[in-house]
């Protein structure tokens, strides 16, 4: 029997506005983009066009969201994509940014101390979800308050990036194995999976609009020297 073939699961691109765009938020409609390689964070239109840009105290950025009136910047730790800055703490952190200038308001370490990929500002309970390396868990977090963890989802898949929530559910990235699992918020059951092509970018970023997944390859592997095509990407995706 001749396996089928995957198909692309790209539908369309937009022109990236920076060599390393990782995570994806689209807010009151515009596109924010987190810039992995400057730390900044891009702000684009439906078609790609740069609104501005704002710098940030991230380092090592990887996602993004906006919530709660402010930008919250997942801070990776360790840079090797810029120089370094005296304000880098090489370290995995949570920033809560001011929404225009991207000043820091307040900052707190990741639930499992180590490094973050995704974030997802959740406005029905008005709090911060948040991707965990060791374990590998998807987890609610307090951001507003006192930071504690208020749920948690475990991944069997490892490489937790992107997030974006659909109603009761939750999409992430999982960038090394190129899939997107939607998992119930609350029994953490896998409800769909969209798997990428073998020709697709890897996904980073995810962000939702109008029911249609945006998503964003950064083009970069990191210490795993796996999952990139040799450019960045940002676009939509078929629907699973």
């Amino acid at each position: 029997m001749v396996k089928e073939k995957v198909k692309s699961r790209v539908a369309s691109r937009v022109p990236t506005p920076c060599a390393m765009p990782n995570g994806l938020q689209w807010f009151e409609g515009e596109l924010y983009v987190m810039d992995q390689e400057t730390d900044d964070v891009c702000v684009i239109d439906e078609s790609g066009n740069l609104i501005r840009r704002i710098g940030t105290p991230t380092e090592n950025g990887s996602g993004l969201s906006v919530g709660g009136g402010y930008l919250w910047t997942a801070s990776n730790g360790n840079t090797t994509s810029r120089p370094y800055r005296s304000s880098d703490t090489h370290l995995g952190y949570i920033y809560q940014l001011d929404l225009e200038a991207g000043e820091p308001v307040n900052r707190f370490r990741t639930p499992d101390g180590l490094g973050i990929h995704g974030i997802e500002w959740d406005f029905s309970r008005n709090m911060l979800w948040v991707t965990a390396t060791n374990p590998q868990n998807i987890v609610l977090v307090d951001a507003l308050g006192d930071q504690s963890v208020v749920h948690t989802i475990h991944c069997e898949l490892e490489r937790l990036h992107g997030l974006a929530l659909e109603g009761d559910s939750i999409w992430c990235a999982h960038t090394t194995d190129n899939v997107i699992v939607l998992y119930d918020v609350e029994s953490g059951a896998e409800q769909d999976r969209i798997t990428m092509g073998p020709e697709d970018p890897f996904v980073h970023g995810l962000s939702k609009k109008d029911g249609v997944l945006w998503f964003a390859d950064a083009n970069f592997a990191g210490v795993r020297h796996t999952g990139t095509r040799g450019e960045p990407a940002i676009g939509t995706l078929t629907a699973p």
